[in-house]
């Protein structure tokens, strides 16, 4: 008896989990398998967080950059398994739109639904188009796959809590979807882990998907073999066997050979297309742009919109293009500044997070900085989970625009906080230096050298005086070469021009 109601409850409880998720067909194997969401959501999902993306990072400013990559991603689309005589109803006529971010950080991620993202930084590391295929392809598949789907129906048959916009993990520098600010089921699936085996399916479709639009897929192993040495250099080589993801080693080994299999299928391989992809780059911004703000000596400058605060040492700055976040060492502490386009003065800037549900004022006033008008306000509030928050809300009013700042520990945190969050807003202040003014990002010159010579000695000498810090290592990874191979006449580098 108290098996078969062991039982029972077993069947209860599964049912109750498969009716929050979806039994579709596969596009790739056209099997039947269970989804956390069904393909109408999923393309739901990421048509939502879409334009908060776009707005949280800014589409790079070069449309024919984006209608270039948006093209070789049209390509890869057209022999995958969406466009197939096999393949399910509900996959075919979807829409895909491939966007270059304006972000240095070497990334390439998919929403589902069809919505794929590579930055300039990635760009800048790829030296051809037959190595941007494959990076495209990869992310097809994994969208194809419905990899962050079936995570997510894991997830559930786990029971393990979907928290929104409290999901960990990291992207493009910033920490977690609680500061992205998109939907809790786009930040859950965004953040969340692929598997290895995940990836080396993705792997298999991007290499397919290149291999039948005749490139030469092998090129592919040239990115993941840069990537290894960005990650040592950063001193964060993990073994595979520690890392969701296959070391970038083994990639670059098994995407050679998954390439010669399509070779022998009979898919040449002959496309590369390397002066077209080259011409792309030429004058793209590289690195940081510090018209959108950096720091130096403690203080975040933003020459564009002419402001600037100091910071508290070690503190971490994330500057992105709709926030400045200022992080505590012990990641317990945080100060968000965003541009308040919404409230007409200061007051009614905080007035508009006070009177939000579930939060509680403490006090409020009427403040200064430095000659500017401004409101503050203390509050508390409790996350999902129960902990209870403080707030430090400070508006002020500059150039037209009002700025909010948004800070916030935990309430036992916030005796030893509360006066560290006054000093960042009490910073704030009119940018008047000229120098800093006046700054400049660094582009790329793409050239075909007239000479051979050492990689090294084609770098200017002058590197110190960029406006960014830049590495003669950094540089060569760039290049996917090393610091002293010879660089025969005629090849392209991609160098640093300000």
């Amino acid at each position: 008896m108290k098996s078969k109601i062991l039982n029972i409850c077993l069947l209860l409880t599964l049912g109750l989990l498969l009716s929050a998720c979806s039994i579709q067909k596969s596009a790739i194997s056209g099997e039947r398998r269970a989804y956390g969401y069904s393909w109408e959501q999923e393309k739901q999902i990421g048509k939502d967080a879409d334009q908060q993306i776009q707005q949280q990072y800014g589409l790079y400013a070069n449309d024919e950059l984006q209608s270039y990559v948006n093209n070789i991603g049209q390509e890869m689309l057209a022999v995958s398994h969406m466009n197939r005589a096999d393949t399910p109803g509900e996959y075919k006529g979807t829409d895909f739109y491939f966007r270059v971010l304006d972000s240095p950080v070497v990334n390439a991620f998919a929403l589902p639904g069809g919505y794929i993202y590579v930055t300039r930084g990635l760009l800048s590391h790829l030296d051809n188009e037959a190595q941007l295929s494959v990076v495209l392809g990869h992310e097809i598949g994994h969208v194809i796959a419905r990899h962050a789907s079936q995570r997510a129906f894991e997830q559930q048959m786990g029971q393990i809590a979907l928290i929104g916009g409290a999901i960990g993990g990291e992207l493009l520098g910033l920490p977690g979807g609680n500061i992205l600010g998109i939907g809790s089921q786009a930040a859950q699936l965004l953040f969340l882990s692929y598997s290895r085996d995940d990836e080396r399916e993705s792997d298999r479709l991007g290499v397919e998907y290149a291999s039948m639009q005749s490139y030469k897929a092998a090129e592919g192993a040239q990115f993941f073999i840069s990537l290894e040495r960005m990650s040592k250099q950063a001193g964060q080589s993990i073994p595979d066997w520690q890392s969701t993801h296959p070391d970038p080693a083994e990639r670059a080994k098994s995407i050679p050979e998954l390439a010669e299999e399509w070779r022998a299928k009979g898919y040449d391989q002959t496309i590369d297309n390397t002066d077209q992809y080259m011409a792309k780059l030429d004058n793209m911004i590289y690195g940081d742009n510090p018209r959108e703000g950096f720091t130096k000596n403690g203080f975040f400058y933003h020459p564009e919109m002419k402001f600037q605060f100091s910071y508290p040492e070690n503190w971490q700055i994330i500057n992105q293009r709709s926030l400045v976040a200022v992080v505590s060492e012990g990641q317990d502490a945080v100060s968000i500044m965003t541009l308040d386009s919404e409230s007409s003065d200061a007051e009614a800037s905080v007035n508009e997070f006070l009177n939000q549900e579930g939060i509680t004022t403490v006090r409020k006033e009427t403040a200064e900085t430095n000659g500017l008008s401004a409101f503050q306000a203390e509050a508390t509030g409790q996350t999902e989970d129960g902990i209870q928050l403080k707030f430090y809300l400070y508006s002020i009013e500059y150039n037209s625009s009002v700025y909010r700042f948004l800070s916030y520990t935990t309430l036992e945190k916030y005796e030893a906080y509360g006066s560290v969050f006054a000093e960042i807003t009490g910073g704030f202040n009119e940018l008047k230096d000229a120098s800093i003014l006046n700054i400049q990002p660094v582009h790329l010159e793409v050239v075909k050298v007239n000479r051979s010579g050492t990689f090294i000695s084609f770098l200017p000498k002058n590197l110190e005086s960029f406006s960014i810090l830049l590495s003669p290592e950094d540089l060569a990874i760039m290049n996917q070469v090393e610091l002293d191979e010879q660089i025969n006449t005629g090849t392209w580098l991609k160098l640093p021009r300000q």
